[in-house]
């Protein structure tokens, strides 16, 4: 049995996408980037963490898998996480505006006997944003809960004037690498 250690609705909806069957594991793992950690690293870690926390509640299901994951976006070597108020997502969408950043999705799956992981990275370059149309954006509540304070399965889409890589990667969860890892643990689409 699959479980998804992550109460994010967008990674449902990516497995549903693909037609995996799991359980919904909560999981509260801590996302403090360290001091000179790359940024790869951390979001490595953290899915990890998440994998290795959902991991210990189904541990009685010797045929458990778990899957964590992390996903944040990265300008420069500044990580973009989900923003706290207003004020940031502002801050964060004018930081990124008419500039090209980096989506770091890493998935990791965790069984009683193995681990695997997978890195997905994808370029995204954003318009440059004038101030009512961040106004609108953050009135939407859309940025709320997400890395880099956009979705680009939402509204922000109109934000992209170009990608290179995975429209899964930026979403939460890169189905191609999904896909392979539950492969190695003998799972088929």
């Amino acid at each position: 049995m699959l479980y998804l250690a992550s109460q994010s609705p967008r990674r449902r909806e990516l497995l549903d996408q693909i037609g995996i069957a799991y359980g919904v594991l909560d999981v509260n793992v801590p996302e403090q980037r360290l001091p000179g950690e790359p940024p790869v690293d951390y979001v490595s870690r953290v899915a990890r963490e998440k994998a290795g926390a959902g991991l210990l509640q189904v541990m009685s299901n010797g045929s458990a898998l778990v899957m964590g994951a992390d996903t944040e976006v990265v300008l420069d070597d500044v990580v973009y996480g989900k923003p706290a108020d207003p004020e940031d997502a502002a801050r964060m969408l004018r930081e990124l505006s008419g500039k090209t950043h980096r989506v770091i999705s890493v998935v990791w799956i965790l069984s009683a006997g193995n681990e695997q992981h997978a890195v997905s990275e994808s370029l995204v370059r954003f318009k440059r944003l004038d101030e009512a149309e961040i106004a609108r954006y953050i009135a939407s509540k859309e940025c709320f809960g997400k890395a880099g304070a956009y979705a680009i399965q939402g509204r922000a889409a109109s934000f992209i004037e170009h990608l290179d890589g995975s429209h899964s990667c930026v979403m939460g969860l890169p189905l191609f690498e999904t896909s392979q890892l539950l492969g190695k643990f003998g799972m088929t689409l």
